[in-house]
């Protein structure tokens, strides 16, 4: 009869499936509690110490791992001698292995789990024998999720449980092995930091830490304030990684990982202070992030509202007296150098998503001015420093800028011209010097028609519409100079 080890920490199907095995000529082996559910069943079912004759030692910690398991499970069975030593050593050959580990994900997501809990949760055997069938896929089927059961008794009962198929099953084998490892290794690196909460209360969270660069914000140093929370942390790279764009002092205000005020200027004070004007309402409870040292007078002025977290390349002594009067602000330091070999990982059901960051920097003459009108240098100014806000934006995004400071920011819109009468609402100032910045091209003309009847006299957009020409017809119609880019700043 052909064997089979059965030794599963997910039961779900296993006992039908363990009746199918049995019903397809199979002698089944396993362990432990998947034992005892099988044979509960009814289903014929014997111990792996019988396959061994060797007692389950150290509370189950040693049950598998001997000759006659590994022996049976990697003999290659094209070589004579290979079997040979089997008789000798009368060792039966073993033709699947089903196995799935021990929960150790599952384990660690609690935040209450201790290392004791975490150690017993790393599975020996289990890996061992699926890594060791797994080698020797051409000979012995490997299961490691629930889902395939099925499809393996239909290929058993239609004969079709080949080599092709053996292979697949191997790939992910291995695959879920490589998960398992990882999350072991992350977990000991002592770089998970469980969080109060997620988004919601209800939601449980942690932090993983990939790396330790002072550049990201993983590696910054936290110098006062209590922890911070998961939309902390979100705003704050989303902070982080637009105030890095900038050459010249720049100040970013974040909220809900929209830039709701950005600043330019000569001095770090004075650019905070565009970047506060630009928004005053929405700066509360935000996220402030600049790229020069915090002085005792900017200190001062950023004491004087309420705010999550401020990130600066450094704070001198002075300014940390003064912020650190409030107990819970978040104060971190973190070095402004651009990585352009990040990259960006969104989780989804059942992967994930990875892209490198959108750090594209486009210089003026690298754009096209495709009006009869061309920019002032004002328009120009307010143009480059929208084209650099808007990246961070969430789409459909609309901005207007001046050469100092966003005036108005019409973020996450379903469509263009609903993202720009929203910025044109919010907008502080609209004046000749103001420009209208898009992260994507304009399907139709509306968003310009809007832009002209509100007194904008600059547009900056990517192109690459079929109706372009619409939007520039209506530019010219209205004396509106109008920038292309080619390139877009899409961002879901």
């Amino acid at each position: 009869m052909k064997k089979a080890i059965l030794s599963v920490s997910n039961k779900t199907g296993i006992v039908a499936f363990a009746q199918s095995l049995t019903e397809n000529g199979y002698e089944l082996y396993s362990t432990g509690g998947t034992m005892r559910a099988i044979a509960e069943a009814g289903v014929p079912v014997k111990s792996i110490s019988d396959l061994t004759q060797f007692d389950e030692i150290m509370d189950g910690r040693v049950k598998t791992l001997h000759p006659s398991v590994h022996g049976g499970i990697l003999a290659d069975r094209d070589k004579p001698e290979h079997l040979e030593q089997l008789k000798e050593q009368q060792i039966d050959l073993i033709d699947m292995v089903v196995v799935n580990l021990y929960p150790f994900k599952e384990t660690v997501a609690n935040p209450n789990v201790t290392e004791n809990d975490a150690i017993e949760n790393i599975d020996i055997g289990g890996p061992t024998m699926l890594r060791a069938a797994a080698k020797n896929y051409k000979h012995v089927t490997t299961v490691v999720h629930p889902a395939d059961y099925n499809e393996i008794i239909n290929r058993l009962k239609e004969d079709q449980l080949d080599e092709d198929y053996r292979k697949s099953l191997m790939i992910k084998v291995f695959e879920h092995t490589n998960e398992y490892d990882a999350a072991i290794v992350d977990y000991f690196k002592d770089n998970k930091e469980s969080l109060r909460y997620g988004e919601n209360p209800q939601q449980s969270a942690y932090f993983v830490r990939t790396s330790d660069a002072s550049h990201t914000l993983a590696g910054a140093k936290q110098l006062h304030g209590k922890q911070l929370s998961y939309n902390n942390i979100k705003d704050a790279d989303a902070a982080l990684s637009l105030v890095k764009q900038f050459e010249q002092p720049a100040a970013v205000a974040v909220k809900h990982m929209n830039p709701c005020g950005v600043g330019v200027a000569s001095s770090i004070d004075e650019a905070y202070q565009h970047a506060f004007e630009a928004d005053s309402q929405s700066i509360f409870g935000g996220i402030v992030a600049l790229n020069r040292t915090v002085e005792k007078s900017l200190a001062e002025t950023l004491h004087g509202i309420f705010l999550e977290v401020i990130i600066a390349p450094k704070f001198t002594q002075e300014a940390l007296d003064v912020l650190s009067q409030k107990k819970n602000i978040r104060l971190l330091e973190i070095d402004m150098t651009i990585d352009n070999s990040e990259q960006e990982v969104v989780s989804v059901s059942g992967g994930y998503l990875v892209q490198d960051k959108d750090n594209v920097a486009l210089k003026r003459e690298e754009m096209n001015v495709v009006t009869d009108v061309e920019p002032t240098e004002a328009q120009w100014d307010a143009m480059l420093l929208g084209w650099k806000v808007v990246a961070s934006v969430k789409s459909n995004a609309i901005i207007l800028s001046n050469a100092k400071q966003t005036v108005g920011i019409g973020a996450g819109q379903m469509n263009r011209v609903g993202s720009a009468q929203i910025a044109i609402d919010r907008a502080i100032e609209i004046n000749d010097d103001v420009a209208m910045i898009s992260d994507g091209f304009f399907p139709m003309d509306d968003t310009v028609e809007l832009a002209a009847k509100s007194g904008i006299k600059a547009i900056i957009q990517p192109g690459g519409s079929i109706k372009d020409q619409a939007s520039i017809d209506m530019a010219n119609k209205h004396g509106i100079a109008m920038v292309t880019t080619g390139v877009r700043h899409f961002k879901h």
